[in-house]
């Protein structure tokens, strides 16, 4: 059976893209859905999407040791509860892709989160936890691999509890590998946090010419600073000024 495409079977939620360059000059992929194939070279754009659902709902018919690509109507997660985000970050750019969760609870569509792209050549991370009703993990990094141009893989980068180091008590280590925050405290579940999703993103492998791209390597240098705050005061400083015109 062959895949739909992905507005056939996810609703689209609202998006953020901010990049380390707001200029779209040099794009030369054409292809835009994140369920078509297609390889790459720097500084093209690249769409991929990250599908919200529950664990077992990326599972073919229950079956933990086949997992199968969001664009695959066999998950048929179009009759289940479930949500899509597409992005379009520039090949070999540090990047930060963010999710307003002001009107969206991860946890409502099952809490778990696969990023894919491809059809013929599918890609897909394995599904990572997000959220529940008790916590909620607001940071990520994922790592795209290409091999040739071609996306081979997408990873998900384990932080570790760094983060949580000298927090307050709303934030709790869990598994020793993803720092959270109490759901409570989010502002779509009543509280006062803004627990908008934050994902660094970073490119590893080769290009189409067999040019390395090197945006993980410089990601990893960056590790001892907060790139999502670094990124967040930005947003927050131009939405500043503007409400300052207006």
């Amino acid at each position: 059976m062959l895949p739909l495409s992905c507005e056939a079977i996810l609703v689209p939620l609202f998006v953020v893209l901010l990049t380390a360059s707001s200029a779209s000059a040099g794009d030369n992929n054409n292809v835009y859905s994140p369920c078509v194939d297609t390889t790459v070279q720097f500084k093209d754009g690249f769409s991929f999407g990250i599908a919200f659902a529950s664990r077992n709902a990326f599972f073919y018919n229950g079956n933990t040791s086949l997992q199968l690509s969001p664009c695959d109507s066999r998950l048929s997660l179009s009759s289940q509860t479930s949500q899509i985000s597409v992005f379009r970050p520039k090949v070999d750019e540090i990047s930060l892709l963010t999710i307003n969760t002001s009107s969206f609870s991860p946890d409502s569509y099952g809490g778990y989160m696969v990023a894919f792209a491809g059809r013929k050549y599918a890609a897909r991370s394995i599904p990572t936890f997000v959220a529940n009703s008790t916590y909620t993990v607001t940071s990520f990094t994922l790592v795209l691999e290409f091999k040739k141009g071609r996306l081979q893989n997408l990873y998900w980068k384990r932080d570790g509890c760094a983060k949580c180091s000298g927090s307050s008590s709303s934030f709790v280590c869990l598994n020793n590998q993803d720092c959270a925050i109490r759901s409570s405290n989010c502002k779509n579940h009543g509280g006062s946090v803004d627990c908008s999703l934050g994902i660094q993103l970073a490119f590893s492998g080769t290009d189409k010419h067999l040019s390395v791209f090197n945006s993980w390597y410089e990601i990893e240098n960056l590790r001892q600073y907060s790139l999502y705050n670094l990124y967040a005061n930005l947003r927050d400083s131009l939405s500043s000024q503007y409400s300052k015109i207006f």
